[in-house]
């Protein structure tokens, strides 16, 4: 049962039954001064190998919203867990909620199944009064984070950070060390946000393209016929090009380590110090591009594994993900973090200065991103215009896209295969990613591919043409004038630890129906599908296509994702994995921890409707 959340405005339009969930935890550390006070981001002096931790809601009022949150210590975020690889901790979670289950789910820390967290899975969960003991040798370094996995309290503020001390020295040392912990903030209750969304998909839009927007999309077009094509093109799919987020900041309030944009978190430098952000995105819908002007960041490690150094000026961090970034100021001035929301409907900002009380300029936020055939799957990713062969006929609205002249839906002449005799793939197709054809002496692949879901009232679209997207920083943030990271340039510092081929491919489809507001795998929701079955030590390459408009962060739990994004044996080791809008791409699993693990979107709301699979190895 949940508790009922004051809201600015009743929204709520009908009933829904909630399932898998996010959020809780409570330290014992001195309470901060103020119910709406957050850690201050400096990463504590010294590790802890042994933490009382309490659960319990808390008023706390950000922004003028309201809300009794579920939180750590009285705060949003909660405390930042220092860690030493090597140790056993241990963490006794007591659940002082009133008439609620909670849980603590260890993002991207690898350790015994039973320890993960996620109820129903790994255990029953912790009910009121009661206590569990998370215990587990910690075998592993860098920057994480951790929420709940219970009724969606996660969404109102039970999350925090992890850091995990190396073994060896750390090759990036800093003077200053901070935590910044992304979120979100609002006194709308999830169970009322997902009401809205299941009566109108667009319910938090507010910006769709207009008369006055023509003139711009026709320069990018290349003429005002193209444009208008485009336009009628969603039109006929019933979809909207301005649909990049499904909730906005129409609601949310985006916060930095609990602050909101004017209340202005600072983190404090002396002129030409090397000092370490260690970015962790904890919203529950919101991907945020991060860029600190006047400053260059040194990526250095991605979901907490180390990479090769990549100069930027910008980075996208999608839910679930951390990076680590290095900034050395020269200048005794104010530099402002900007964290602006993909959808550029707000952003969330602090301080690094020389003196605390000061202040960097806000930048103008970017203009907001507009979908694009690509990002349907059907598209020329140089033009960002529809195939030619692909006239959108018209159609009865009843119909959706089953109409549509596409290429041949058998599943022998399926475009995401992509293997038609004759054909030169890397000439003809240079979109594609082609890395992943085995050499002739290695025995062929064992594939588990359902062939494209079926259009029904699960599946709103199929990516008849899904096209590497690796090379993209994501939609918005091409050709605007700054260096912006992407996957490929994630390399990792050593080569991965299982050179073995993959002895079987698995293919997902991402999908969903926006205007019923369904998720799932394959055209089915958790509810319909059962579970992926490994075998211990077994190598498999996990493939995903993203048959729908908006990105997914897939987080598996338990076990390393090798993305492979052609930096052969030193691919990154990721926990979360961003699928673009009309994409594909994989990765390489090790089966090498036994046990039932969650496989899901990390888009809460996603998750909670249908986008969830069960991961066992036997």
């Amino acid at each position: 049962m949940h508790m009922p959340v004051p809201s600015r405005a009743r929204l709520t339009r009908r009933r829904f039954v909630t399932g898998l969930g996010a959020g809780g935890l409570a330290a014992a550390l001195p309470r901060p001064p103020a119910a709406h006070a957050s850690p201050t981001g400096m990463v504590p002096p010294a590790s802890h190998p042994a933490w009382s931790l309490n659960v319990g809601r808390t008023r706390i009022e950000i922004d003028r919203k309201v809300l009794h949150a579920p939180c750590i210590g009285g705060a949003v975020p909660g405390p930042i867990l220092r860690w030493r690889e090597g140790d056993t901790v241990a963490l006794s979670v007591t659940n002082t909620l009133e008439d609620e289950d909670t849980s603590i789910h260890w993002h991207g820390i690898r350790l015994p199944y039973t320890m993960d967290g996620v109820p129903g899975l790994s255990f029953t969960g912790i009910p009121p009064g009661k206590s569990f003991t998370y215990r587990f040798r910690v075998s592993q370094s860098g920057t994480y984070w951790y929420h709940s996995h219970s009724g969606m309290q996660e969404a109102q503020g039970l999350y925090g950070a992890v850091v995990i001390d190396p073994l060896r020295p750390d090759p990036h040392a800093c003077a200053r060390d901070y935590v910044i912990v992304l979120s979100e903030w609002t006194d709308v209750s999830p169970m009322d946000i997902i009401n809205n969304l299941k009566m109108q998909d667009d319910y938090y839009v507010f910006r769709q393209r207009t008369a006055a927007s023509l003139p711009h999309e026709a320069r990018m077009a290349g003429g005002l016929l193209p444009a208008l094509k485009d336009r009628l093109a969603w039109s006929r799919m019933r979809m909207a090009a301005t649909d990049i987020s499904d909730v906005t900041g129409i609601i949310y309030t985006y916060l930095m380590n609990g602050h909101a944009p004017d209340m202005n978190w600072s983190g404090l430098f002396s002129p030409g110090e090397r000092v370490r952000l260690r970015f962790v995105n904890a919203s529950s819908m919101t991907f945020f591009d991060i860029r600190i002007p006047g400053l260059e960041m040194l990526v250095v490690q991605a979901d907490g594994n180390d990479v090769e150094p990549v100069p930027v000026d910008e980075f996208r961090i999608g839910v679930a993900e951390t990076y680590d970034v290095i900034v050395q100021p020269r200048d005794s001035a104010a530099y402002t973090i900007f964290a602006q929301s993909e959808d550029r409907t707000g952003y969330a900002r602090g301080t690094l200065a020389p003196r605390p009380g000061m202040s960097g300029p806000i930048p103008p936020m970017d203009p907001r991103p507009v979908r694009t055939m690509v990002d349907m799957g059907m598209g020329d990713m140089k033009t960002g215009h529809a195939m030619q062969h692909m006239d959108m006929p018209d159609t009865k609205p009843d119909h959706d896209m089953q109409d549509m002249d596409m290429p041949d839906e058998k599943p022998d002449h399926a475009l995401h295969h992509m293997n038609m005799p004759g054909m030169e793939m890397e000439s003809s197709m240079p979109g594609m990613d082609m890395g992943h054809t085995q050499p002739a002496s290695t025995p062929a692949l064992e594939i588990d591919d359902p062939g494209p879901p079926p259009l029904n009232v699960e599946n709103q679209n199929i990516a008849r043409m899904p096209i590497d997207r690796l090379d993209s920083p994501g939609d918005g943030l091409e050709n605007n004038g700054r260096r912006v990271l992407n996957y490929r340039q994630l390399r990792a510092t050593r080569p991965g630890t299982d050179p073995r081929p993959p002895s079987r491919e698995i293919i997902l489809h991402l999908t969903g129906n926006m205007e019923r507001y369904i998720w799932g795998f394959n055209g089915r929701k958790f509810s319909e599908s059962g579970p992926i079955r490994l075998q211990r030590n077994e190598r498999v390459r996990f493939t995903l296509i993203n048959d729908t408009m908006m990105e997914h962060p897939i987080h598996l739990h338990g076990l390393w994702s090798e993305l492979e994004n052609g930096q052969g044996e030193y691919r990154p080791y990721k926990h979360t994995i961003i699928a673009q809008p009309g994409s594909r791409l994989s990765y390489l699993v090790t089966a090498d921890a036994p046990g039932m693990w969650a496989y899901h979107c990390h888009l809460m709301l996603h998750m909670e409707l249908g986008m969830f699979r069960t991961v066992i190895v036997e």
